[in-house]
C-alpha cells in the first residue's frame, strides 16, 4: 500500500511486514531533495522518521550533508561518503544537484528494458513508486523506481537517467540503490575463489569504507553481488538484518560506509572502475535492479524471503515449478576421451540405477580433443559422435533417458574456423596483445553481429537433435575491455554492453526453446547470480564436488539463492578437486540438497556403491519437491563447528540433514532442534517413530552420525493427518 503525506512531504510504501519511507527535505533555497529515512519493520506513523533530521551536532566547518540519508547521493556537495551517481559535464564539472520534480505510482512492476528483473504475475502483487529528480543545470532527469511486494518484506530499486539537456554527458558512476541506516552494523558477504565459492564472512563494518566487487566482466568466484547488514547481536534465527542483491551478472560493487556520526550507507551497482557511459541528448541509461530484503527473524528469515521471491518471481518458464531430472554428466567420467560406444555404455548404466537424463559435456564438436581448439565451431565431430547428434540423441532417448549438451557460446579458440574467419570478433585492444586463458579468448558480445551468430549457432545445435537440456558454460574472465565497435572514446561501455548483449542472447534462445532446461555455469560457480537465474533456473554451484567442501559452499549459497537453483552432483573418489575420499552415502546426502545428479563413470563403480546410488535416487524422487520448494532453514553452520545441519519443510514432510566432517574422541553429539514447524502437527520417520512438532522444536532430533569421518544422516519426517 502507498501513502503520500502531503503536509509532511513523506512517501510511505508499506505492507503488514515492512515500511519503506522516503522524505522530501528542503534546502535553504526551497528546493527539495530526496531522502531515504527508513526501511524496516512496519511503522504506524512514518513521520517519526523525520525526527533525526531536526538536529546537528557536527563540527562548525563540517556539513550537515554528512548526516542526511540521501536516496541518490552525488559528488561535490559536501557529502564525502560514497556517491551513487557521478556525472561528467563538458566543462569538467562532476557536481549534480538533484531536486524533486514529481512522482508516479503504478500497480504491479514494470520490466526493465534490456535487463533481467524480478516480476509480478498480477498487478495486485506489488506497487511501484517512481520519484523524479532533476539537475537544473544539465537537465539530467533521474527516475528512482521502488517496488514493494504486497506479501513479502521486499523492496526492489533501480534508476534510469535521461539527458534532457543540450550538452552531452558522461556517466562515470551509476549505481542502482543507496540504503541508509542509522547505527553500526556487521557486514556479511560471500567471498571465495574457484572451487571454494560463496564462503560466508561476517565482519564489523566499522567506521570505515568497505567494498566488495568484481572487475572481471562477470560477477565472479571471488565475490558474489550480495551483502547484508546486521546488528552485532543478530543470529541465524533472531535479530534484524537487511540484504541487498544485484540482479546483474557483470562487474559490480557493493560499498558500505559508516561515518563518524554512525550513519551507515550502502551503495550497490555497476562497478565504476571499467565503466563510463556517454549519454547524448535525449538518450537514457537504465541501471540493473537491486533487491532489498528486511528480516527481523535473523539471517534465515532473510534467506527464506530471497528463496521464495527468486524461485517464484525471478526464475520463469516451463521449468520454474517442474521437478528437475536426476542427471548424469560424463565430464569427470571421460573428459575429452570418448566415443558413442563409451557414452552409450555409461548411459545404459545410468538408466539401470534410475537416472533420468544423460548430459554430454565438452568435446563433441569441431576438433575438440583437448581444450586448445574449436570453441566457436559448433559442428558435431562425427569421428567421436557417430552419425551425428541426431543419432546419438535418438539412442539416448531409446534407453528412456532425456538428453542434454554442454556448450560454451561466449568463447572462441584462436585455433578455430570462426577465429580464422573473424579475428576481430574477440574482445581486444587494437595493436595490443590478446590475452589468452585456457587457450581461449572471449567473443565480443557488445557487437550485434556476434550476438546474432551465437543465437543462430546455438539454435542450430539445439535443433540438431532432441535436446532437452543445455549446460551453458563460461570458463574465463575478461583481460582486455576493448571492442572494435566502441573505439570512438566509448571503451568504458564495453563491459556493460557485453552483459546487455548476453541478456539479449539468453532471452532470444530461451524463448525459442521454452521446453529446454538451461543450466548456467562459469568455471563452476563464477557467475552464480540473480541475473542468470532470470533466464536459467539453475546454476552449477561449483566445480568442487567434494562432499565436505560442498557443505560450506551450499550453506553459503543459501544465504541468498534457493536450493532449486543449485546444481549438486555426486562424483568419484578420490575427489578430482580436493583429492579426498568420502563415503558414497555422504556424497549423495549432500547432493540431495540441490538438483541431484552424478559426475562419474558408473561402469567403474562397486556394486555396493551402485546399490547405495539406487537407494538414494529412490529417496530423491520421493522428496525432491520438498527440497526444491519447501522452506529451507540452516540449523548448524559448517563454519562454526564440526557438524552441519539444515532442514527442508513443506506441508507434507520435513527433510532433516546432518553431517559430521571429522570425528573427535569422546565427542557427544546432542539433539538438534528443528525450526518453524506447525504447532500441533505430528510426524513419523521412515522407521515408524512418531514425533510431535513441539518436541522436535523444543528438544530436537538425535541424528545418527556414526563416530567416523564424513558421516551423514538424512531423516524424512512425514506429517500425519491432523
Amino acid at each position: 500500500m502507498f501513502q503520500f503525506l502531503e503536509d509532511k512531504r513523506i512517501f510511505h510504501l508499506y505492507n503488514d511486514k515492512v515500511s519503506f519511507v522516503l522524505a522530501l527535505f528542503p534546502d535553504k533555497e526551497g528546493h527539495e531533495e530526496l531522502l531515504m529515512t527508513y526501511y524496516g519493520k512496519r511503522l504506524d506513523h512514518p513521520e517519526c522518521t523525520l525526527r533525526t533530521m531536526q538536529w546537528w551536532e557536527g563540527a562548525s566547518f563540517d556539513s550537515p550533508r554528512q548526516m542526511l540519508p540521501y536516496a541518490c547521493p552525488t559528488d561535490g556537495r559536501g557529502d564525502f561518503r560514497p556517491p551513487m551517481l557521478r556525472v561528467l559535464q563538458p566543462d569538467g564539472a562532476m557536481t549534480a544537484e538533484l531536486f524533486y520534480q514529481g512522482y508516479e505510482l503504478v500497480q504491479g512492476k514494470p520490466e526493465l528494458p534490456g535487463l533481467p528483473s524480478v516480476y509480478t504475475e498480477k498487478n495486485d502483487e506489488a506497487e511501484t513508486l517512481t520519484v523524479l529528480l532533476c539537475d537544473q543545470k544539465t537537465k539530467l532527469v533521474v527516475r528512482l523506481a521502488y517496488t514493494l511486494f504486497a506479501s513479502l518484506p521486499v523492496v526492489t530499486a533501480s534508476c534510469s537517467l535521461v539527458n534532457q539537456g543540450e550538452a552531452d554527458l558522461v556517466l562515470d558512476q551509476a549505481a542502482s540503490v543507496t540504503l541508509s541506516l542509522p547505527g553500526s552494523f556487521d557486514m556479511v558477504h560471500l567471498h571465495g575463489a574457484w572451487a571454494k565459492e560463496r564462503q560466508v564472512e561476517r565482519v564489523p563494518a566499522g567506521c570505515m569504507t568497505r567494498s566488495i566487487g568484481s572487475v572481471r566482466g562477470a560477477s565472479g568466484h571471488e565475490h558474489n553481488p550480495f551483502a547484508a547488514l546486521a546488528y552485532p547481536e543478530t543470529t541465524e534465527h533472531m535479530g534484524e538484518c537487511w540484504g541487498v542483491n544485484l540482479v546483474y551478472s557483470g562487474d559490480f560493487e557493493i560499498t558500505v560506509d559508516e561515518n563518524a556520526y554512525h550513519t551507515t550507507r550502502l551503495v550497490a551497482g555497476i562497478h565504476s572502475r571499467h565503466f563510463t557511459w556517454h549519454l547524448h541528448q535525449g538518450e537514457s541509461f537504465q541501471t540493473p535492479e537491486a533487491v532489498m530484503v528486511y528480516s527481523d527473524q535473523g539471517f534465515n528469515g532473510m534467506s527464506q524471503t530471497y528463496h521464495t521471491l527468486y524461485r517464484t518471481r525471478l526464475c520463469r518458464g516451463a521449468w520454474r515449478d517442474r521437478e528437475r531430472p536426476i542427471l548424469l554428466n560424463n565430464w569427470e567420467a571421460t573428459y575429452f576421451d570418448f566415443n558413442s560406444e563409451k557414452i552409450l555404455s555409461i548411459a545404459k548404466a545410468a538408466k539401470a540405477i534410475g537416472v533420468e537424463m544423460f548430459v554430454l559435456d565438452d568435446g563433441w564438436f569441431g576438433k575438440r580433443n583437448d581444450d586448445h581448439c574449436s570453441l566457436g565451431d559448433w559442428v558435431v565431430n562425427e569421428e567421436k559422435v557417430t552419425g551425428g547428434m541426431k543419432q546419438l540423441s535418438a539412442a539416448i532417448h531409446d534407453l528412456g533417458l532425456s538428453f542434454g549438451l554442454w556448450v560454451e557460446p561466449e568463447m572462441i579458440s584462436p585455433d578455430s574456423d570462426l577465429y580464422r574467419a573473424h579475428p576481430d570478433w574477440c574482445l581486444h585492444e587494437p595493436g595490443r596483445m590478446r590475452t589468452e586463458a585456457r587457450t581461449q579468448l572471449i567473443l565480443d558480445l557488445a557487437r550485434k553481429d556476434v550476438q546474432d551468430y551465437i543465437i543462430s549457432a546455438i539454435s542450430d545445435v539445439i535443433s540438431s537433435g532432441d535436446i532437452n537440456y543445455i549446460k551453458w558454460d563460461m570458463n574465463r574472465n575478461f583481460a582486455e575491455f576493448g571492442s572494435e565497435s566502441l573505439h570512438d572514446g566509448r571503451e568504458g561501455e564495453t563491459s556493460h554492453r557485453y552483459m546487455l548483449g548476453l541478456y539479449r542472447i539468453l532471452q532470444e534462445i530461451t524463448t525459442r526453446f521454452p521446453d529446454v532446461l538451461f543450466e548456467s555455469c562459469s568455471g563452476g560457480g563464477g557467475r552464480f547470480d540473480a541475473g542468470m537465474l532470470a533466464y536459467m533456473p539453475q546454476t552449477w554451484t561449483s566445480d568442487d564436488t567434494d562432499a565436505a567442501e560442498r557443505l560450506r559452499i551450499q550453506y553459503g549459497t543459501s544465504f541468498c539463492y534457493p536450493a532449486s537453483a543449485m546444481g549438486a552432483h555426486v562424483s568419484a573418489v578420490p575427489n578430482h578437486q580436493a583429492g579426498r575420499t568420502t563415503p558414497m552415502k555422504m556424497r549423495c546426502e549432500v547432493a540431495l540438497g540441490g538438483n541431484f545428479g552424478f559426475e562419474l563413470d558408473l561402469t567403474k563403480q562397486s556394486e555396493e556403491d551402485l546399490e547405495e546410488m539406487r537407494r538414494q535416487i529412490c529417496r530423491v524422487k520421493e522428496i525432491r519437491n520438498t527440497t526444491a520448494k519447501g522452506t529451507f532453514t540452516r540449523l548448524l553452520s559448517p563454519y562454526e563447528g564440526n557438524v552441519a545441519a539444515w532442514q527442508f519443510a513443506d506441508e507434507k514432510r520435513v527433510v532433516f540433514c546432518a553431517y559430521r566432517i571429522l570425528v573427535r574422541p569422546n565427542d557427544r553429539l546432542l539433539p538438534i532442534r528443528l525450526k518453524g514447524l506447525p504447532e500441533g502437527a505430528t510426524y513419523v520417520d521412515e522407521e515408524g517413530n512418531a514425533y510431535s512438532a513441539n518436541d522436535l522444536m523444543a528438544f530436537g532430533i538425535q541424528p545418527k552420525l556414526y563416530p567416523r569421518d564424513y558421516a551423514s544422516c538424512v531423516i524424512v519426517l512425514t506429517r500425519q493427518c491432523d
